[in-house]
């Protein structure tokens, strides 16, 4: 599969490339990214090369479409699907802190969410979202972009700095997508 690129009105989504290694590196310093994440701690220059090659076999292979949010020019975060090939991806992303707060997530998951969904991609019933217990940022995203709450999944996170539990939401295709109420107190 061959990386397309979405544009929505204030951001670009493309293929993450090597000139955006210096950005991802600085990015995923953040010690929340890591936490919520599971890029590796402590995350190395090698990481977000390594990480660039990732991306490519994903695009290619067709299992992991990946995408950079660029907003003014600059890298402002990555989402991406993962496990696309079994009609349920994952809607996975992450926003570098100075980037946060500007609904740039938002905007792009609809992106990528529209993406999925495109008649082009029946096989694609349903999108899930995933977030270790405690992301409320991430939690406030899904709910917003009408994800249903489904439950806990526990000790199902693993990353370098351990187990913990997950928060799991669903949206499907023929769902309505507008904000959801959920059982979790998001402020």
């Amino acid at each position: 599969m061959e990386p397309d690129h979405l544009q929505t009105a204030r951001l670009e989504l493309s293929a993450p490339t090597t000139a955006d290694v210096a950005a991802i590196h600085a990015a995923c310093q953040d010690a929340e990214i890591q936490r919520y994440t599971t890029v590796p701690s402590p995350y190395l220059r090698e990481d977000a090369e390594h990480f660039i090659e990732l991306t490519a076999a994903w695009w290619a292979d067709g299992t992991q479409p990946t995408w950079a949010v660029r907003y003014d020019g600059r890298l402002a975060g990555m989402i991406g699907l993962a496990k696309l090939d079994t009609g349920a991806p994952e809607v996975g992303y992450w926003i570098a802190r100075d980037a946060r707060r500007q609904n740039i997530a938002v905007e792009a998951a609809t992106a990528v969410i529209d993406w999925a969904f495109a008649d082009d991609r029946p096989a694609v019933e349903r999108v899930e979202w995933r977030a270790v217990v405690g992301n409320i940022g991430s939690a406030r995203i899904a709910r917003r972009l009408g994800f249903r709450y489904e439950g806990l999944l526990r000790q199902a996170h693993l990353n370098s700095l351990g187990r913990a539990d997950l928060w799991i939401g669903g949206l499907l295709r023929q769902d309505d997508r507008t904000p959801q109420e959920w059982p979790l107190p998001l402020g």
